[in-house]
């Protein structure tokens, strides 16, 4: 079976965003289509060359939205 992957397809594989029927095509065709494998190795390697980055909002943010979810539970009705 000769299926085409898009590079958006192959990257969701990557980050592990696929089916499990999706999962099984992409592995047989890495295994079976040398292109695909090769794409497939060049965009594992640049994911791991990419920088390490986390980001974290402020606190004031937190705080924020806290706030803003307490204000929203004290209106909901309890019964």
């Amino acid at each position: 079976m000769n299926i085409n992957f898009t590079e958006d397809l192959l990257m969701k594989y990557i980050y592990g965003e696929v089916s499990i029927g999706e999962k099984h095509l992409i592995e047989e065709s890495l295994d079976n289509n040398w292109e695909l494998h090769e794409l497939y190795e060049a965009m594992t390697k640049s994911r791991r060359e990419l920088p390490k980055i986390q980001f974290s909002p402020k606190k004031s943010v937190i705080e924020n939205i806290l706030k803003y979810s307490s204000e929203q539970t004290a209106l909901e009705p309890h019964f």
